[in-house]
């Protein structure tokens, strides 16, 4: 195949929603980022720290590798947060303190919603290269999801929705 959607991917121009998409992903991972450090303070517990740690590498490679395909395409991606300084869990107070229950609760919202965001971007690319990127940052969320409702189960931190206790009887016709 030839023409302007033909040969290597990271020859083809990018469309407007690819854009959109990898512009927004750098910008949430940007804010991910910050909130994450800010959530680190406030852990106490140890896996939920690690995860967290996790979560923020992942994010830094996700803005890394945007911003790269963003500004190869003459596109400015958008600005970095400030960098959040280290604070001890003991000197925040502990009203303004967010609880571990909180942090986990948030993480696994924020996780599932940034698959929801990689399907997208997936679904609308026409571009092989930006699919595949957003496949794999797909596969990693949802591991990542996997660790936290793992950790949310063992810690007693899920809550879950309404549960099917008791099932309706089959009606024979």
């Amino acid at each position: 195949m030839t023409g302007i959607l033909g040969g290597n991917p990271k020859d083809e121009p990018l469309h407007y929603g690819e854009i959109f998409g990898i512009w927004s992903a750098s910008t949430m991972a940007k804010g991910a980022v910050s909130c994450y450090r800010a959530y680190l303070n406030h852990a106490g517990d140890h896996d939920l720290k690690k995860i967290l740690g996790q979560l923020i590498d992942q994010a830094e490679l996700e803005i890394s590798e945007c911003d790269t395909l963003l500004n190869d395409n003459g596109i400015a991606a958008a600005p970095a947060m400030p960098h959040r300084p280290e604070v001890k869990l003991e000197d925040i107070p502990v009203g303004a303190r967010f609880a571990d229950q909180e942090i986990a609760a948030k993480i696994a919202a924020e996780t599932a919603a940034g698959l929801v965001a990689c399907s997208q971007v997936m679904g609308q690319a026409i571009r092989e290269d930006v699919g595949a990127l957003f496949g794999k940052y797909h596969a990693t969320k949802a591991a990542l999801g996997m660790k936290i409702l793992h950790m949310n189960k063992k810690k007693g931190w899920l809550i879950p929705p309404p549960l099917q206790i008791k099932r309706p009887e089959a009606v024979e016709a």
